[in-house]
Protein backbone atom coordinates (compact mmCIF):
# COMPACT_ATOMS: atom_id res chain seq x y z
CA UNK A 1 0.00 0.00 0.00
CA UNK A 2 1.30 3.38 -1.03
CA UNK A 3 0.81 6.22 1.47
CA UNK A 4 0.51 9.84 0.41
CA UNK A 5 2.21 12.29 2.62
CA UNK A 6 1.07 15.99 2.78
CA UNK A 7 3.48 18.63 3.60
CA UNK A 8 2.37 20.37 6.73
CA UNK A 9 3.67 23.74 5.65
CA UNK A 10 1.56 24.13 2.52
CA UNK A 11 -1.71 22.88 4.16
CA UNK A 12 -1.32 25.34 7.03
CA UNK A 13 -0.89 28.27 4.71
CA UNK A 14 -4.04 27.33 2.79
CA UNK A 15 -6.09 27.17 5.98
CA UNK A 16 -4.82 30.59 7.05
CA UNK A 17 -5.79 32.14 3.71
CA UNK A 18 -9.34 30.74 3.88
CA UNK A 19 -9.81 31.98 7.42
CA UNK A 20 -8.48 35.40 6.46
CA UNK A 21 -10.91 35.73 3.57
CA UNK A 22 -13.85 34.75 5.77
CA UNK A 23 -12.87 37.31 8.40
CA UNK A 24 -12.53 39.97 5.73
CA UNK A 25 -15.99 39.16 4.40
CA UNK A 26 -17.47 39.36 7.89
CA UNK A 27 -15.69 42.59 8.67
CA UNK A 28 -16.72 44.10 5.33
CA UNK A 29 -20.31 43.06 5.88
CA UNK A 30 -20.24 44.53 9.34
CA UNK A 31 -18.90 47.80 8.01
CA UNK A 32 -21.58 47.87 5.34
CA UNK A 33 -24.36 47.25 7.87
CA UNK A 34 -22.94 49.83 10.25
CA UNK A 35 -22.68 52.39 7.46
CA UNK A 36 -26.28 51.70 6.41
CA UNK A 37 -27.60 52.11 9.94
CA UNK A 38 -25.57 55.27 10.38
CA UNK A 39 -26.96 56.71 7.14
CA UNK A 40 -30.54 55.82 8.10
CA UNK A 41 -30.12 57.46 11.49
CA UNK A 42 -28.68 60.60 9.89
CA UNK A 43 -31.57 60.68 7.39
CA UNK A 44 -34.23 60.41 10.13
CA UNK A 45 -32.46 62.92 12.38
CA UNK A 46 -32.32 65.37 9.48
CA UNK A 47 -36.04 65.06 8.86
CA UNK A 48 -36.79 65.58 12.57
CA UNK A 49 -34.61 68.69 12.55
CA UNK A 50 -36.50 70.09 9.55
CA UNK A 51 -39.80 69.49 11.38
CA UNK A 52 -38.52 71.31 14.48
CA UNK A 53 -37.38 74.26 12.37
CA UNK A 54 -40.81 74.56 10.76
CA UNK A 55 -42.51 74.26 14.12
CA UNK A 56 -40.37 77.06 15.57
CA UNK A 57 -41.15 79.27 12.58
CA UNK A 58 -44.90 78.59 13.01
CA UNK A 59 -44.68 79.45 16.73
CA UNK A 60 -43.07 82.80 15.85
CA UNK A 61 -45.83 83.52 13.34
CA UNK A 62 -48.51 82.80 15.93
CA UNK A 63 -46.78 85.08 18.45
CA UNK A 64 -46.62 87.95 15.92
CA UNK A 65 -49.58 87.45 13.57
CA UNK A 66 -50.21 89.55 10.49
CA UNK A 67 -52.48 89.50 7.47
CA UNK A 68 -50.55 86.55 5.92
CA UNK A 69 -50.23 84.42 9.06
CA UNK A 70 -53.03 81.95 8.27
CA UNK A 71 -51.66 81.24 4.76
CA UNK A 72 -48.10 80.87 6.07
CA UNK A 73 -49.16 78.44 8.82
CA UNK A 74 -51.13 76.32 6.35
CA UNK A 75 -48.11 76.16 4.01
CA UNK A 76 -45.69 75.16 6.77
CA UNK A 77 -48.09 72.50 8.05
CA UNK A 78 -48.22 71.01 4.55
CA UNK A 79 -44.39 70.90 4.57
CA UNK A 80 -44.42 69.03 7.92
CA UNK A 81 -46.98 66.55 6.59
CA UNK A 82 -44.73 65.84 3.58
CA UNK A 83 -41.70 65.32 5.83
CA UNK A 84 -43.68 62.81 7.89
CA UNK A 85 -44.49 60.90 4.70
CA UNK A 86 -40.75 60.80 3.88
CA UNK A 87 -40.03 59.49 7.39
CA UNK A 88 -42.56 56.70 6.98
CA UNK A 89 -41.12 55.73 3.59
CA UNK A 90 -37.56 55.81 4.97
CA UNK A 91 -38.46 53.50 7.84
CA UNK A 92 -37.85 56.07 10.57
CA UNK A 93 -39.31 54.65 13.74
CA UNK A 94 -41.04 56.47 16.56
CA UNK A 95 -44.03 58.74 16.58
CA UNK A 96 -44.27 61.20 13.76
CA UNK A 97 -43.56 64.77 14.77
CA UNK A 98 -46.61 66.97 14.71
CA UNK A 99 -46.91 70.72 14.58
CA UNK A 100 -47.57 72.29 17.97
CA UNK A 101 -51.17 73.08 18.63
CA UNK A 102 -52.18 76.67 18.14
CA UNK A 103 -52.30 78.61 21.42
CA UNK A 104 -55.75 79.10 22.79
CA UNK A 105 -57.20 82.36 21.63
CA UNK A 106 -57.90 84.90 24.30
CA UNK A 107 -61.59 85.26 25.08
CA UNK A 108 -63.03 88.30 23.41
CA UNK A 109 -63.49 91.16 25.78
CA UNK A 110 -67.14 91.90 26.08
CA UNK A 111 -67.90 95.56 25.58
CA UNK A 112 -69.46 97.16 28.64
CA UNK A 113 -73.18 97.46 28.38
CA UNK A 114 -74.28 100.84 27.20
CA UNK A 115 -75.70 103.00 29.92
CA UNK A 116 -79.42 103.50 29.52
CA UNK A 117 -80.11 106.89 28.11
CA UNK A 118 -82.03 109.17 30.38
CA UNK A 119 -85.12 110.24 28.58
CA UNK A 120 -85.69 113.95 28.57
CA UNK A 121 -88.56 114.89 30.87
CA UNK A 122 -91.75 115.33 28.99
CA UNK A 123 -92.76 118.89 28.46
CA UNK A 124 -95.58 119.89 30.77
CA UNK A 125 -98.91 119.88 29.12
CA UNK A 126 -99.91 123.30 27.96
CA UNK A 127 -102.54 124.86 30.13
CA UNK A 128 -105.80 125.23 28.33
CA UNK A 129 -106.39 128.79 27.41
CA UNK A 130 -109.42 130.34 28.95
CA UNK A 131 -111.59 131.40 26.12
CA UNK A 132 -113.66 134.52 26.44
CA UNK A 133 -117.33 133.79 26.83
CA UNK A 134 -118.86 133.37 23.45
CA UNK A 135 -121.46 135.88 22.42
CA UNK A 136 -124.89 134.57 21.60
CA UNK A 137 -125.13 133.30 18.09
CA UNK A 138 -125.92 135.93 15.50
CA UNK A 139 -125.54 136.54 11.82
CA UNK A 140 -123.87 139.93 12.01
CA UNK A 141 -120.35 141.32 12.42
CA UNK A 142 -119.49 142.21 16.00
CA UNK A 143 -118.38 145.84 16.24
CA UNK A 144 -117.19 148.06 19.09
CA UNK A 145 -116.38 145.09 21.40
CA UNK A 146 -116.44 146.00 25.09
CA UNK A 147 -118.54 149.12 24.58
CA UNK A 148 -121.38 149.96 26.92
CA UNK A 149 -124.78 151.15 25.63
CA UNK A 150 -126.95 153.85 27.09
CA UNK A 151 -129.88 155.97 25.87
CA UNK A 152 -129.79 159.19 23.89
CA UNK A 153 -133.05 160.62 25.31
CA UNK A 154 -134.51 161.10 21.83
CA UNK A 155 -138.12 160.24 21.22
CA UNK A 156 -139.81 158.65 18.30
CA UNK A 157 -139.75 155.14 16.92
CA UNK A 158 -136.92 152.84 18.05
CA UNK A 159 -133.65 154.08 16.47
CA UNK A 160 -129.99 154.69 17.22
CA UNK A 161 -127.29 157.31 16.85
CA UNK A 162 -123.57 156.65 16.36
CA UNK A 163 -120.26 158.40 15.92
CA UNK A 164 -118.67 155.24 14.43
CA UNK A 165 -121.21 154.01 11.91
CA UNK A 166 -122.81 156.20 9.24
CA UNK A 167 -126.51 157.00 9.06
CA UNK A 168 -128.41 154.10 7.55
CA UNK A 169 -126.31 151.36 9.18
CA UNK A 170 -128.42 148.60 10.72
CA UNK A 171 -127.22 147.45 14.15
CA UNK A 172 -128.38 144.75 16.54
CA UNK A 173 -127.89 145.47 20.25
CA UNK A 174 -128.08 142.59 22.76
CA UNK A 175 -128.10 142.82 26.52
CA UNK A 176 -126.29 139.73 27.87
CA UNK A 177 -127.60 140.32 31.39
CA UNK A 178 -131.22 139.62 30.38
CA UNK A 179 -130.66 138.14 26.90
CA UNK A 180 -132.85 140.79 25.23
CA UNK A 181 -131.99 142.29 21.83
CA UNK A 182 -133.23 144.94 19.39
CA UNK A 183 -132.38 145.75 15.78
CA UNK A 184 -132.26 149.47 14.95
CA UNK A 185 -131.13 151.82 12.16
CA UNK A 186 -128.66 154.64 12.76
CA UNK A 187 -130.59 157.87 12.06
CA UNK A 188 -128.35 160.47 13.67
CA UNK A 189 -124.82 161.20 14.80
CA UNK A 190 -123.49 161.02 18.38
CA UNK A 191 -120.13 160.77 20.15
CA UNK A 192 -120.47 157.06 21.10
CA UNK A 193 -120.32 153.77 19.19
CA UNK A 194 -124.05 153.48 19.61
CA UNK A 195 -126.79 155.23 21.62
CA UNK A 196 -130.37 154.00 21.73
CA UNK A 197 -133.29 156.40 21.76
CA UNK A 198 -135.89 156.09 24.50
CA UNK A 199 -138.16 153.60 22.68
CA UNK A 200 -135.29 151.27 21.71
CA UNK A 201 -133.64 151.38 25.14
CA UNK A 202 -136.87 150.48 26.92
CA UNK A 203 -137.02 147.18 25.03
CA UNK A 204 -133.63 145.89 26.19
CA UNK A 205 -132.95 147.62 29.52
CA UNK A 206 -133.16 146.04 32.94
CA UNK A 207 -135.69 147.68 35.23
CA UNK A 208 -134.22 150.70 37.02
CA UNK A 209 -130.95 150.70 34.99
CA UNK A 210 -129.89 153.31 32.47
CA UNK A 211 -126.69 151.53 31.26
CA UNK A 212 -126.08 148.21 29.54
CA UNK A 213 -122.60 147.10 30.67
CA UNK A 214 -122.57 143.67 29.01
CA UNK A 215 -123.68 144.41 25.49
CA UNK A 216 -122.94 142.84 22.11
CA UNK A 217 -123.25 145.15 19.13
CA UNK A 218 -123.51 143.62 15.63
CA UNK A 219 -123.68 145.24 12.26
CA UNK A 220 -126.28 143.43 10.22
CA UNK A 221 -126.83 145.84 7.38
Amino acid sequence: MTRTYRRPGRDGRKRNIVIGVAVAVLVGGGLAVGTGLSSASTFCDGLDERIRENQQFMAQQRANPNAQTEAILANRQAVIDLINVQKAQGGCGGAQAQAPAAPATKPATTAPAAKPTTAAPAAPAAKPTTAAPAAPAGNGEVVCPGSTVTLSGEGGAPAASSGTHPVGTVLRVRNLDNNKSITVTVTSVSGSCVLLNNAAFEQVREPGKFLIRRAVIERVG
